[in-house]
């Protein structure tokens, strides 16, 4: 057996959405990291297909949205089925038309093993690898860091030194395990579901997204997955007793007939099954995200049911948090309270999803003739905000409520550059740096020399964008506004002293 020390900054356990999310991250910022994956593989199935508007968001500044867009599709609507007969189609989602502010305002369905195969080929962009096959098997915090034992696949160890720990191992955590972090929640759901991709032989249309809500057992719904010729199945057992052989063993043989059963379509035979998975849907959540030098993130720090497509989506968005602060702290001088933020704000958003993905899921039991309930803007994460943080600072008086506030996510908008091309917002903040919008209209050439961030004026006497259709003006009002890393507004101002002091404080 070897044993060899290396020294990193950040060791990431776990290389799912959310650790892959983290190391691009952190590699955009030149930060060393060490991202291990006891699996052999990515994850094979497709389990978080949805990914939400805000998320979309994540991947545009991650510079991956146009390879997942690539890789997906829209919501299909749904086909309700009485047996062999189409009864109705109603739309699952709420419509939506993108406008100035939101550039994405549809959920957009990919299955996750894809997802995940584009954030590794992001990653390996950015010169990362993945240390697939390597278990995180035992670790020690003290003041100055953390020192790790890493097993590989032919059981060889390795000994790491690293300033942080960030557990991304998912709902059955080794990371939180070992911290003894408690993981406080209950079962939502004692029924039993099945979800499985597959190939399927006979005649079934991939425009929908079939589903039988009154079959005999349970519900059972079939969609195409986009990007594939497989499909994927979800069944619920209602009874206990009926088809317990597919619960404990998801065989083509097992599925076909279950399918037939359901469905009364003989025709359908599953051919093979690339992956399935039985869940009861619980709702848990760690009772702190930070120990020490340790932090948890995504499925190890918050658990509930898969009903409205949070799960994956909150996940990138606790990674997209955490980036920028540790960041901070390890190349920029912020203060170690900075990371103490992340507990604080994932935390107060985790308990909110949790809350909504269990209302969702309650609605989809009893919506009867339907089978789901319809998912409405409430699922797409973009009013998501972070007005209570310690991080946030809102220095204007008599905001309405309806504005846009300090904590909010900042809206994206159209402008002009000085050739007159389109240029937007988001082009502004993409990258690892804080931005400063000037829409007071004064045009100070002081502005221009904000140390720590990237500035643009818009309008006035000088400015770097014009605003022609007002699409910044109408989002934004009038101001200073300095945007975060990962697109919250974090200092709403008139005085620009509010935002040096902040970035001298908060940044370093």
């Amino acid at each position: 057996m070897n044993t060899v020390e290396t020294n990193v900054d950040v060791l990431i356990a776990g290389a799912g959405p959310t650790g892959l999310v983290l190391a691009i991250d952190l590699a955009r910022r030149g930060v060393r990291y060490r991202l291990v994956e006891r699996a052999e593989r990515g994850f094979p199935g497709s389990r978080g297909m949805g990914i939400q508007p805000r998320t979309q968001e994540v991947f545009d500044d991650l510079g991956v949205i146009g390879a997942v867009a690539a890789a997906g599709g829209p919501c299909p609507p749904v086909q309700v089925w009485e047996g062999r007969e189409r009864v109705r189609t109603w739309d699952l989602v709420e419509r939506a038309d993108t406008s100035p502010a939101i550039p994405y305002p549809e959920i957009l369905m990919v299955p996750q093993w894809r997802t995940v195969e584009e954030l590794c080929a992001r990653l390996e962009e950015l010169g990362g690898t993945v240390d697939f096959g390597t278990e995180l098997t035992e670790f020690a915090q003290d003041a100055d860091g953390v020192t790790a034992v890493l097993r590989g696949a032919d059981g060889a160890t390795e000994t790491v030194r690293a300033a942080y720990l960030v557990g991304t191992d998912g709902g059955r955590s080794t990371v939180r395990s070992m911290l003894g972090t408690a993981f406080n929640g209950n079962r939502i759901d004692e029924t039993a579901t099945v979800v499985a991709d597959l190939e399927l032989e006979g005649e079934l249309d991939r425009d929908h997204w079939h589903m039988w809500p009154k079959a005999e057992g349970g519900f059972l719904a079939l969609r195409g997955l986009e990007g594939t010729e497989a499909f994927q199945t979800i069944v619920r057992f209602t009874d206990p007793a009926f088809e317990p052989d597919l619960e404990r063993d998801a065989t083509p043989q097992a599925l076909t007939r279950t399918i037939a059963r359901r469905t009364g379509l003989a025709d359908l035979r599953v051919t093979q099954v690339h992956w399935s998975s039985v869940y009861r849907p619980r709702a848990a959540m760690a009772e702190r995200f930070r120990t020490g030098r340790v932090f948890l993130a995504g499925d190890a720090a918050h658990i509930h049911s898969p009903a409205g497509g949070q799960g994956l989506n909150t996940s990138v968005q606790d990674a997209y948090n955490l980036g920028w602060k540790l960041a901070a702290v390890l190349r920029g001088g912020a203060p170690d309270a900075l990371l103490d933020t992340y507990d604080d704000e994932r935390g107060r958003v985790a308990a909110d999803v949790l809350g909504l993905s269990t209302r969702q899921h309650i609605k989809d039991r009893s919506s009867g003739s339907n089978g789901l309930s319809r998912r409405g803007p409430e699922t797409h994460q973009l009013h998501l905000n972070y007005r209570e943080s310690g991080l946030t600072r809102e220095h204007r008086d008599a905001v309405p409520e309806d504005a846009l506030h300090a904590g909010d996510r900042a809206p994206d908008a159209p402008c002009r550059d000085a050739s007159g091309e389109v240029f937007r917002l988001f082009d502004a903040f993409r990258g690892p740096h804080f931005t400063l919008l000037d829409l007071t209209g004064a045009g100070g050439t002081e502005v221009t020399e904000v140390t720590g961030a990237r500035t643009y004026r818009i309008g006035g006497p000088s400015p770097d964008l014009l605003d022609p259709e007002g699409h910044a003006k109408a989002a934004y009002g009038s101001g200073l506004f300095l945007v975060r890393p990962d697109g919250y507004v974090a200092v709403a101002t008139d005085e620009l002293g509010d935002v040096t002091g902040y970035l001298a404080q908060v940044a370093g």
